[in-house]
């Protein structure tokens, strides 16, 4: 059994920021209370492939895995996925994004499943996924919503 997820929020922001600041790689460590790194290892044209290192857990481990993303800022959608899987088959998001009369709906789809060996099943990395998602999404809102209060 393959496990699915979808988040979304609305941002008081305008699209063109909003889809900026979410698709600037390198400033994810300031986006995402889970990051302590991002590092973009290629550029080709929309496609991006890159390093994310987590903050260690609870029990010190540092996880760390490379991933791709294809914008595509005409159709307002980026697919993602793990080049390096680690304990995931596979692991493939996409974010879509919406102008609104409220600001920028963000709307995340995660698409993976466990490896048998892995430590947790697709149901726990689901549940775990369903915990995270708003959290992250609520910082990204909130640091995307005082810049656009600040921007003129």
């Amino acid at each position: 059994m393959a496990g699915h997820t979808e988040n979304e929020i609305t941002i008081a922001a305008p699209l063109d920021l909003v889809w900026d600041m979410t698709n600037d790689l390198e400033r994810w460590p300031k986006l995402f209370s889970e990051y302590a790194s991002c590092e973009v290892l290629s550029r080709d044209g929309d496609a991006v492939t890159f390093r994310l290192t987590m903050h260690p857990d609870e029990n010190g481990k540092v996880w760390s895995w490379v991933s791709e993303r294809i914008a595509d800022r005409e159709k307002l959608i980026v697919r993602a996925r793990r080049v390096e899987t680690g304990p995931f088959e596979y692991m493939n998001i996409v974010w879509e994004y919406e102008e609104t009369p409220d600001g920028t709906r963000m709307h995340w789809t995660q698409d993976f499943a466990m490896k048998p060996d892995a430590l947790v099943d697709d149901a726990w990395m689901t549940d775990n996924i369903n915990r995270n998602s708003p959290i992250q999404l609520g910082l990204i809102r909130d640091r995307i919503e005082e810049v656009s209060c600040t921007t003129p």
